[in-house]
């Protein structure tokens, strides 16, 4: 497990983070820089919302995020079993609360399998993807710790 207080480099250093590590940084207004290792993504609000609608929001990646975790269990099924996946499509919905505290209510996946797998092979294919890390961690949350800590860098 990564402690929360070991050193990442800077953003603008260009050094990726370690695994189990991930950096956000203010960029504008609603706009944020996401680091994943050596990845790099903007999450920001629509336009209606105040934002400039640079990239999805929070809450769009987290469905983004359950509904690629199955579709990359889907696939390795599918090659597991000879199956190309190529055509392999993962659609997904999602509506928020209507009451506090804000939050997801309702997530609806619909995996679509190619042309190339047997219907009768549905079932498994489902039992596989229903089973992927993070469907399995909305099944048995983590512990969330969130802290402040004063600012480690010059302004």
């Amino acid at each position: 497990m990564t402690s929360s207080t070991e050193s990442t480099p800077p953003l603008d250093s260009g050094a990726a983070l370690p695994p189990g590590r991930i950096r956000i940084e203010h960029l504008s207004r609603d706009s944020y820089e996401i680091a994943v290792r050596g990845h790099r993504l903007v999450v920001d609000q629509p336009v209606d919302d105040g934002g400039q609608d640079t990239g999805p929001t929070p809450t769009e990646l987290f469905a983004a995020s359950l509904a690629s975790c199955v579709a990359f269990y889907a696939g390795r099924y599918l090659t597991r079993h000879g199956v190309d996946p190529k055509g392999l499509r993962v659609d997904a919905g999602f509506t928020m609360a209507a009451d506090r505290p804000a939050r997801v209510a309702e997530v609806t996946l619909t995996v679509e399998p190619p042309k190339g797998l047997d219907p009768a092979r549905y079932d498994a294919l489902l039992a596989v993807a229903s089973r992927c890390t993070v469907h399995n961690t909305l099944h048995q949350p983590p512990t969330v710790r969130i802290e402040v800590t004063p600012p480690d860098r010059p302004e």
